[in-house]
């Protein structure tokens, strides 16, 4: 039997699986903007991963507050998020509904980042870690304002009607 797991160690596996995700997202979202049709949308794609590079230094300082190095796991949820974003990129270039497409899969993203950090707030919170949960606190104001962005773009000019 495996040593008695803790709720720390489960929040720094957890804060392994987001710091990769962020990584691959700082990767993801330069591309995500040069297929974007609307600037609207690509200068939404642009400033988030802005705040994404905010949102890794923030994961660091965690790391380091744990007496950690900041090193992350394979998070096989966002590669799949990302991977669908990629198909749609390339199945629906040059077309009305590539904007959509983004979006949609924007929002997946901000969702999952949504429930990580969530999560580790909590957690935080429940460790005493009051100055992680603050981070983590930020993070989620950031996602949740994105997400919001993302859902009024879809309705005003990203979700083209009837085509």
């Amino acid at each position: 039997m495996a040593k008695n797991k803790t709720l720390e160690d489960l929040m720094l596996d957890t804060l392994k699986d987001v710091y990769h995700a962020e990584k691959q997202i700082l990767r993801t979202l330069p591309k995500m903007s040069k297929a974007a049709n609307e600037d609207k949308l690509r200068e939404a794609l642009e400033h988030h991963r802005e705040e994404t590079e905010v949102q890794v230094e923030r994961l660091e300082k965690v790391f380091e507050m744990m007496g950690k190095s900041p090193r992350g796991k394979t998070c096989e949820a966002i590669q799949g998020i990302l991977e669908e974003g990629k198909d749609i990129m390339e199945e629906f270039k040059g077309t009305d509904a590539l904007d959509a497409g983004l979006v949609a899969a924007s929002q997946a993203v901000e969702h999952y980042e949504i429930a990580r950090y969530g999560t580790l707030r909590t957690w935080a919170q429940q460790l005493n870690m009051n100055d992680a949960a603050k981070l983590f606190e930020e993070t989620l104001k950031e996602e949740k304002n994105a997400d919001e962005l993302l859902t009024k773009m879809a309705e005003e000019k990203a979700n083209p009607q009837g085509t």
